[in-house]
């Protein structure tokens, strides 16, 4: 009788740590697309790794992909070439991120893709 009431106790507590360590997960607003209307987009994957497509000048575009982190309102995208570190806000279903690279700066705004 004893065991049963222990085991029955193990089995509520370990539900409830369980219960505790599911309920405090919370997603990356970040995953996902994220493309404006002249054609720049990046794509942020729940491995780490994102793809980013950005408009030149000429009208030509350039890919970027690697890894990325994000330390509060930065982040560092790895590349092949070194790394891209850049401040970040989300404002509803928009985000606002500044990239520099090679001395070139982009101011975008991107809006997240609904799938």
């Amino acid at each position: 009788m004893k065991n049963r009431k222990i085991a029955g106790l193990l089995a509520l507590v370990s539900i409830l740590v369980v219960s505790l360590f599911t309920a405090c997960y919370s997603p990356s607003p970040l995953y996902g697309t994220w493309s404006d209307n002249i054609g720049n987009s990046i794509v942020f994957n729940t491995d780490g790794t994102y793809t980013a497509k950005l408009k030149q000048g000429g009208g030509g575009e350039i890919t970027h992909q690697g890894s990325y982190t994000v330390i509060e309102n930065v982040i560092v995208f790895q590349k092949s070439a070194g790394q891209i570190n850049s401040e970040w806000d989300i404002r509803g279903q928009m985000m606002y991120l500044t990239w520099t690279d090679s001395g070139n700066t982009v101011a975008l705004t991107l809006y997240h893709v609904a799938k």
